[in-house]
């Protein structure tokens, strides 16, 4: 049997009926493998060291940033035009925020999926922030920390509006 039947006869076993892009997810997985065994790659050739460890703190940065880069990325209206060739868009989801829809099949609807989840996008983003760490920490440092910037107004600005209204209603 071929590997294209083999493949066949899994998908439809999968799928309960749906149609699921199993060799767009397979894509997928194969580049972000490719883009984690580039950067040992670059690690490797330039002589870059693996840090000893992370402190809470270099964890906490870390997993701010990726909050934030996966927000802007999947949710963001001005994002919007990235995602657009594999997404479908559904309605406003709060400020300055969209919900959208992965659209298309194969790859174009797993990479709508992976644009359109910021729990799917977090891991890409951790790798590629935790990779820019090891080959370039301060320059990697430094946006990270604009981004947790970024996060930490967002929650200034929401807080500042939950406070006008309930002394409005006062």
């Amino acid at each position: 049997m071929s590997i294209a039947r083999s493949f066949e006869r899994v998908r439809t076993a999968y799928s309960n009926g749906e149609r699921r892009p199993l060799a767009g997810y397979l894509s997928a997985m194969s580049s972000y493998a490719l883009m984690v065994g580039t950067a040992a790659l670059i690690g490797r050739r330039t002589g870059a060291r693996l840090p000893e460890g992370m402190s809470a703190g270099d964890v906490l940065l870390l997993s701010v940033a990726t909050h934030k880069a996966s927000r802007l990325l999947t949710k963001s209206s001005v994002t919007a035009a990235l995602r657009a060739p594999f997404t479908r868009y559904e309605e406003p989801a709060g400020v300055a925020e969209v919900n959208e829809s992965a659209r298309g099949e194969g790859v174009r609807h797993a990479v709508g999926e992976l644009v359109t989840c910021p729990f799917c996008s977090g891991v890409w983003i951790a790798t590629a922030l935790t990779a820019g760490r090891v080959l370039a920490p301060r320059a990697t440092r430094l946006g990270m920390s604009t981004l947790v910037a970024v996060a930490a107004s967002d929650w200034l600005h929401l807080g500042y509006e939950a406070a006008k209204q309930h002394l409005a209603r006062g």
